[in-house]
């Protein structure tokens, strides 16, 4: 534990700011997870899923939650599938 008191304070933001981006990233994961499945189930939702799931990935790389390229290849990945099963 640190004794100099920025350091005490970093400590605390660090907590709070590590919890924030785990929140963030959960609910990136639960909105990626639900567009793959409205994918996989031919639902007629999937398109607006997919735009969904698009939005939260370039608000993750916004909040340096992801690198752009990841979400990029996500985006990519997402819209690979929609086409390939809509085909």
């Amino acid at each position: 534990m640190p004794n100099i008191k920025s350091a005490i304070k970093r400590v605390k933001v660090t907590k709070v700011k590590t919890l924030k981006n785990a929140m963030r990233k959960s609910a990136l994961k639960t909105t990626i997870k639900k567009c793959k499945e409205a994918i996989a189930k031919n639902e007629s939702s999937a398109v607006e899923m997919l735009k969904s799931a698009a939005s939260s990935l370039d608000k993750a790389v916004s909040k340096n939650i992801l690198h752009k390229n990841t979400a990029a290849r996500k985006k990519s990945k997402l819209a690979k599938a929609l086409n390939a099963a809509n085909k």
